[in-house]
């Protein structure tokens, strides 16, 4: 009965026990099963036995109108490179999945405010993924892509949009990949489609905009600063992290202050920063990828340092406090191992995995013993960009006898000596 009138991604109410759900129908692949997405974005089963009625309250639009992109000739001009994520997606109708925006007037057509204050001249699509599926050879296409637009004269800055779990792993990346920078590259996110109501995607994209023609030749990623929509951070894109999983304001700066506070009509800045100039930039892409992360836990069998060093070139650890793991007077002492495996070639780099603050093995006897080992103790750095940074080190052949030199070394603002949080 209800299939004669109804199909999938129509908006319809159901009537169930006295009871009322409005929303939108999808495909359901179980036959005794109503699918349901809500207004506010969720998905329900209702059982069709429970049922009562199905009324159509609006049926499906199956063209979806295109938005005329209308180029504004007195507003600045940036480039747009999108790479995938939520911010590229939307929910298809009929079967409750996202699907990706991939032309420029799908993706305008949610957050057609841009156009106030930018103009877009290319929109850039190297791949569409989400941010777990890429890897470093990902990070090297997108590099490229910001390369050719920061050279180009008529563009005053990029963005990049991109999936919100693996993000600071990208932007950590791009801070080593590009060299000389002369203006903004802005990487951007949303935690909800850009369908729904509660999407933070506007706002992103419009402090993004701004942040991309300021003076501010960083990279950056710039997001909403709390749960309203009234401001953006701009983080460092090596002091960025994920630190919720939903949240709007999922991002934080890592031992460091925020780079900027950005309204859609301004920016207000906070640290020192590289200015806006007219080098030509390069990028410098090498990578190791033959690089693990570690995350040092009560009862760690050091049979698995055994195993990292036959298998992998480098290792990024996680240790306890200002820098510990197991000893002497632990049941399984981790030393022995991790002093063989650092003989054996593996490059050993520590981070602290309390997230915030900075590792010092000069504190504790234990420290000591570590640092003379040849563990690499990185200080403040985030485990992220510790990961990236190591990576990209152990690419650079040249640098073979001073890799040590090379971590310690602030390449791109990933050391920072003041902390205050």
């Amino acid at each position: 009965m209800e299939k004669e009138k109804v199909k999938s991604g129509d908006k319809v109410e159901i009537v169930k026990s006295g009871e009322k759900i409005e929303g939108t129908l999808i495909e359901s692949y179980e036959s005794g099963l109503i699918l349901l997405k809500l207004n506010s974005g969720y998905n329900i089963g209702i059982k069709k036995e429970d049922v009562v009625e199905i009324v159509l309250k609006e049926k499906n639009k199956k063209k979806e109108e295109k938005v005329e992109i209308k180029e504004n000739t007195q507003l600045p001009k940036i480039d747009v490179i999108a790479t995938g994520g939520t911010i590229c997606s939307r929910v298809d109708s009929e079967t409750g999945g996202v699907k990706w925006l991939t032309s420029p007037e799908d993706l305008f057509g949610f957050y057609p405010e841009i156009f106030d204050i930018v103009n877009v001249k290319n929109v850039k699509v190297p791949f569409m993924k989400a941010s777990e599926n890429m890897d470093y050879l990902d990070w090297k296409k997108i590099a490229e892509e910001v390369q050719n637009s920061l050279n180009d004269k008529e563009v005053k800055g990029v963005i990049v949009t991109h999936g919100t779990d693996f993000l600071h792993y990208t932007s950590s990346a791009l801070t080593f990949f590009l060299k000389n920078l002369n203006k903004p590259v802005v990487l951007t996110y949303s935690q909800r489609s850009s369908d729904r109501g509660s999407s933070d995607a506007r706002l992103n994209l419009q402090c993004s905009a701004r942040a991309a023609i300021s003076d501010v030749a960083e990279v950056m990623l710039v997001g909403h600063a709390n749960e309203n929509d009234n401001f953006c951070y701009a983080l460092k894109g090596n002091k960025a992290r994920k630190m919720h999983t939903s949240k709007r304001d999922a991002f934080k700066s890592i031992n460091s202050e925020h780079l900027a506070k950005v309204w859609p009509d301004k920016i207000e800045t906070i640290l020192d920063y590289n200015k806006r100039n007219k080098e030509k930039v390069e990028i410098d892409t090498k990578f190791n990828d033959n690089v693990a992360i570690l995350k040092f836990y009560p009862g760690m069998d050091p049979e698995i340092l055994d195993f990292i060093s036959r298998k992998y070139e480098g290792l990024v650890i996680e240790l306890s406090g200002l820098g510990h793991l197991a000893s002497e007077e632990a049941r399984k002492n981790l030393l022995p191992a991790l002093k063989k495996a650092i003989k054996n070639g593996l490059v050993v780099a520590a981070t602290p995995q309390t997230i915030y603050g900075r590792l010092n093995p000069r504190v504790y006897s234990l420290g000591r013993k570590l640092n003379e080992s040849g563990i690499i103790f990185l200080e403040d750095v985030s485990t992220e960009t510790a990961f990236v940074k190591l990576g990209y080190v152990l690419g650079h052949k040249e640098w073979k006898n001073k890799i040590k030199e090379k971590m310690l070394e602030n390449i791109s603002g990933e050391f920072n000596k003041r902390l205050k949080n």
